[in-house]
């Protein structure tokens, strides 16, 4: 069973279409013909979907879903209407509604709407399997993600951790570089020895050189005392040097010389020192450009990229932004003693749709200021920074969904068909991935609209 789902409606005929056509799908179906007893049955019951009408009887459509979402916030409710306006479905949406849906109904509309407002039902079970396969296939547990843009990044280190292979782990602040630098260490051979992590942007040429090789009594001023540098303590163990873009030149021969010697000398000492450490680095520049720029030794860069592990960012895994909000939610409200169930679908529908320029790190720092400002049980709208909430307020949604310039539905279909498989150049697979449909629906709807991809395509000269 997918969840349980309310329809209320007092058009018998459709109500029990409904019921039909959703019991197909394994969804547990209750149906009620008025707003009072939708209103009655949430008192009662826990409810994963409102299906409802606007215009019924006794209790309304709207009146109703003002009163449930004061019950419950957390339920999603799908509003349906015959009666189609711009207005209503502004104020469907502005009173709490998921979406809006015109009559006679698109089953495969249905269906989109339906799995999209209730797609963080699947959180909870996504998270236990998540955890058994990760326990299963080795101790990645930090990296959370079932999306296929992180398990090929997450299968490529859990290939290479054995080994003692250099590794270069790219991609943009904030994505969890360090993580997989922490979880590789504890795939390895050397995991029950030091993982030793150096922030190379954080310190100037000479103490870097000190940091990492040691120096003797007297090499510099303040040398007071012989010391041992990181790489020595890493000894057997690992090194992780973040921000190795960052490494000035004069520098980075002599970490060539510690890759390719397995040797390190101290500041102020002419002896050599043999080692053994694996090294683990990471960037959030590009080194090739940076070669091309002669920021960075082109023999270094052939040295470190022995297997690069790519981190990609947020924006384009972001089927995994409801197991990652929940996971930070679960951590500090906790540390903040709040019992903050959730999300509600709209707050968590805009998180997803948010684009995160700051990734991970910026996601998991907006859920503790939302934990810290939420007064309820579920974490609203109202309690995301303006910045996630910039191109999804629920006026400037349903406009853009129900006229752009005096047109009607099907023709904005259209229009978002025919421009969608010009941006993909006719790529199916990738415009039904755009318009979060099927590739059988986005056929359908070409046949429906009666466009032929040949036409749409500009010609090839």
């Amino acid at each position: 069973m997918k969840g349980r789902l309310l329809i209320v409606d007092d058009d018998t005929a459709h109500l029990s279409m409904l019921e039909t056509l959703l019991k197909s799908l394994s969804y547990a179906i209750e149906c009620v013909q008025d707003g009072v007893d939708a209103i009655r049955q949430v008192q009662k019951m826990p409810y994963d979907l409102v299906l409802m009408d606007v215009r019924m009887a006794n209790v309304g459509g709207m009146e109703a879903l003002k009163e449930i979402k004061h019950l419950n916030p957390a339920i999603p409710v799908i509003i349906m209407t015959a009666y189609s306006s711009v207005d209503k479905a502004v104020e469907a949406m502005r009173l709490g509604a998921d979406d809006y849906l015109t009559k006679p109904l698109n089953f495969e509309e249905l269906k989109l709407s339906i799995e999209r407002v209730t797609k963080h039902l699947q959180l909870s079970l996504e998270n236990s399997q998540l955890k058994a396969q990760l326990l299963s296939e080795g101790d990645f547990s930090g990296i959370l993600g079932t999306s296929p843009a992180i398990k090929e990044v997450i299968d490529t280190a859990k290939i290479a951790a054995p080994t003692d292979a250099t590794i270069l782990i790219s991609g943009e602040s904030g994505t969890g570089k360090e993580l997989f630098a922490k979880a590789i260490h504890k795939n390895s051979k050397r995991k029950e020895n030091p993982l030793i992590s150096v922030n190379c942007a954080a310190l100037s040429e000479t103490l870097l050189e000190s940091e990492l090789f040691g120096h003797e009594k007297g090499a510099f001023t303040g040398a007071d005392k012989p010391r041992d540098g990181l790489f020595i303590s890493a000894d057997r163990g690992t090194i992780f040097l973040d921000e190795i873009g960052e490494v000035p030149l004069s520098m980075q021969v002599k970490l060539l010389r510690v890759l390719q010697e397995k040797e390190i000398q101290k500041v102020g000492s002419d002896k050599v020192k043999n080692i053994d450490v694996r090294v683990i680095v990471a960037t959030n520049k590009d080194l090739e450009k940076e070669v091309e720029k002669g920021a960075f030794r082109q023999d270094l860069f052939y040295r470190l990229n022995v297997i690069n592990v790519k981190v990609p960012p947020l924006r384009d895994r972001a089927d995994d932004i409801p197991l990652l909000a929940q996971k930070f939610l679960n951590k500090y409200a906790k540390e903040n003693k709040k019992d903050i169930k959730g999300f509600t679908p709209m707050a968590m529908d805009a998180l997803v749709k948010y684009s995160w320029p700051g990734n991970v790190r910026e996601l998991e720092n907006i859920i503790e200021r939302a934990i810290i400002l939420c007064l309820g049980q579920y974490i609203c709208e109202k309690d995301l920074p303006s910045n996630v909430l910039k191109d999804y307020e629920p006026e400037n949604l349903v406009r853009q969904q129900l006229t752009v310039g005096g047109k009607t539905l099907d023709e904005i279909e259209s229009i978002a068909l025919i421009e969608t498989l010009r941006q993909t150049k006719g790529n199916k697979t990738e415009a039904a991935r755009i318009l979060n449909i099927t590739r059988t629906t986005l056929n359908n709807k070409l046949k429906r609209h009666n466009l032929d991809l040949d036409k749409i395509l500009p010609a090839t000269p």
